[in-house]
């Protein structure tokens, strides 16, 4: 059990280095739960029955500043606040206060709001001088901690943005270093990884023993599937191979099989990519078609491209590729529109009933994943992204 905590941990450190040092917006986030589920309710019953504690001993005749001491002690350990307040909150001195029935609970707080507003980030300045408006002792230690727990944020993520370029210098060789630590570990727990590299091993060695048939097709990233290797195949490089594999992420169908698993961390990177290229295809399928209809003067007016570009991107955006045949239905009426409109600009004559079908055809086949100018696209940038 202590081992599998430990891999666990090891993990999660490293999937936080592997954030940080690629992703320039990452920051830490206090955790937060579903207002109805089991761990809020657990929480707040907790931190209401504390606070209600508090409040009952702060009223009683006389005070008693037990819980209150404690949440001094605790806000004079808080990394920022201890060198600034070791002396002002004395301890000791506090205790036999409270005991005498002498301790100034307010003039304390007022000390510490003010420490905390020299300290605060410019974003927390409103909520500090919000503090200083509440004069119930036990709803304004409550609210100082919870301005402290977002002061406490605040230092670690600028902590983070302080040491990236750091970690990011350093960050190949702590990551190769962790990896080999939990590979030993976990020796046979790269399964799907150990698959997807021989598949595209067996797809580069196909694709160099053998001229394609047809280079649309043939040469598409999913074209190939893994089969046999004649004995005089050379052997792949690994550039080609890694190559070959990230091709082949770049057409994941979705729910076709997990991740490898040494990319589990940069998966939704990799899906906003393959969805870029996706939009992207199709967009360039789009206005090979339309102008291969309406020619090179059509094609040719100031704008016109542009403005198909415009509307099948917006068309387009945010929709996974399980929705291209409906968008492509609203972009096929929406470039007819275009086409017509800029026909009679040109004083040329419109398309006939027949052209206008055809049009609208063709753009809507370019839905269908074997559509021949879809798939000339596709071995395009497949070809550019290998060179």
């Amino acid at each position: 059990m202590n081992e599998l905590q430990q891999i666990t941990d090891d993990i999660s450190k490293l999937t936080i280095v592997h954030e940080i040092a690629l992703n320039s917006d990452f920051k830490l986030q206090a955790a937060s739960f579903s207002p109805k589920s089991l761990e809020n309710r657990v929480k707040e019953t907790l931190h209401k029955a504390f606070w209600d504690s508090l409040e009952e001993q702060l009223s009683a005749s006389p005070p008693d500043y037990t819980r209150a001491i404690q949440l001094l002690q605790e806000i004079k350990e808080h990394n920022q606040l201890r060198s600034q307040i070791d002396e002002a909150l004395d301890m000791e001195l506090i205790r036999q206060e409270a005991e005498h029935g002498a301790l100034d609970i307010h003039g304390l707080t007022v000390y510490v709001l003010g420490t905390m507003a020299r300290l605060c980030a410019p974003i927390r300045d409103e909520e500090v001088r919000g503090l200083q408006s509440l004069t119930d002792p036990a709803q304004l230690l409550r609210e100082i901690f919870r301005v402290l727990g977002l002061m406490k944020m605040d230092m670690l993520n600028f902590t983070i943005q302080s040491l990236r370029t750091h970690l990011q210098d350093h960050t190949v060789q702590y990551e190769r270093k962790k990896f080999q630590e939990l590979l030993d570990k976990l020796p046979n727990s790269l399964d799907r990884t150990r698959e997807w590299l021989c598949k595209a091993a067996a797809e580069v060695s196909v694709s160099s023993s053998q001229l394609p048939s047809h280079p649309a097709v043939s040469g598409s990233p999913a074209a190939h599937s893994p089969g046999a290797v004649s004995s005089s195949t050379t052997v792949p490089s690994l550039t080609s191979v890694l190559n070959r594999g990230y091709m082949n992420l770049l057409c994941w169908e979705p729910g076709q099989k997990e991740y490898p698993e040494t990319l589990f961390m940069d998966q939704a990177r990799l899906q906003e990519v393959q969805a870029q290229v996706n939009q992207l295809t199709i967009i360039a399928a789009v206005l090979l078609v339309t102008s291969g209809m309406c020619g090179s003067t059509l094609c040719g007016s100031p704008g016109f491209v542009a403005r198909l570009k415009r509307v099948t991107k917006v068309l387009l955006e945010g929709l996974s590729c399980t929705r291209y045949e409906e968008a492509l239905e609203d972009i096929s009426n929406q470039v007819l529109q275009e086409v017509s409109r800029t026909l009679s600009q040109l004083g040329y004559a419109a398309f006939t009933t027949d052209k206008c079908a055809s049009l609208k055809g063709q753009i809507k086949s370019i839905a269908d994943k074997g559509n021949a100018v879809r798939l000339v696209v596709e071995y395009r940038w497949s070809q550019v992204a290998r060179d």
